[in-house]
């Protein structure tokens, strides 16, 4: 359990810009819990993740130099539910539960919980409240096509496979538009900060229940 802690749970679909908005949080001074970089620990060389995956997709899972075939991984789930399934049961508690162990030892006024399928996979239950940074689903397509050299069926692929924008707008508590330029997007942010220290400190000072 998180005690006592005022969490922000930003998330937004393929590249709203996310890690932008979470920057620009830091340079106030906010720590960031990165969902992205916690799932990359959990199967680092050595990790007790990796070691549940090799035992269950054999060595081929491995590169030469005992890390994950991250490239190898995909295709052995892709379009395969079952394994799918498998490997978010293994991953998804342990991302959960080193996420909180982030959070509590956190000490900036308040914290910053980066999670790209925030919603869809039920972390909002973590936060405090909620931010989506939102931009067009044209704008996300032609700036992933751009970011990973895919193709704009690959994207569209991806797009399909999460909450639609209507959805995620539906939820979110606060909204950032990222579709200005990074002084507007900068704006945005220096307002938001100034409401969740305002909330932060108005939470902290609550007595327990």
């Amino acid at each position: 359990m998180i005690k006592q802690k005022f969490v922000v749970g930003l998330t937004g679909g393929i590249a709203s810009g996310k890690t932008t908005v979470a920057n620009l949080f830091a340079e106030f001074g906010i720590e960031l819990v990165d969902a992205d970089v916690i799932a990359r620990e959990v199967v680092d060389k050595g990790s007790a993740g990796l070691a549940a995956i090799v035992k269950h997709f054999g060595n081929e899972i491995l590169l030469a130099d005992g890390q994950l075939d991250r490239a190898a991984l995909r295709n052995q789930v892709f379009d395969n539910e079952a394994q799918r399934l498998w490997l978010n049961n293994l991953l998804h508690p342990m991302i959960r539960q080193k996420m909180l162990d982030q959070v509590n030892a956190s000490t900036s006024k308040y914290v910053i919980m980066v999670v790209p399928l925030l919603f869809e996979n039920h972390l909002d239950s973590l936060v405090t409240t909620t931010l989506v940074v939102d931009i067009s689903p044209e704008l996300q397509i032609s700036r992933t096509m751009q970011r990973d050299d895919v193709s704009r069926q690959q994207v569209e692929h991806i797009l399909a496979s999460q909450m639609s924008r209507q959805q995620r707008l539906d939820k979110a508590e606060h909204i950032i538009d990222n579709q200005g330029d990074i002084n507007l997007l900068r704006s945005q942010v220096t307002q938001l900060h100034q409401l969740f220290l305002q909330q932060a400190a108005e939470l902290t000072t609550k007595p327990n229940d």
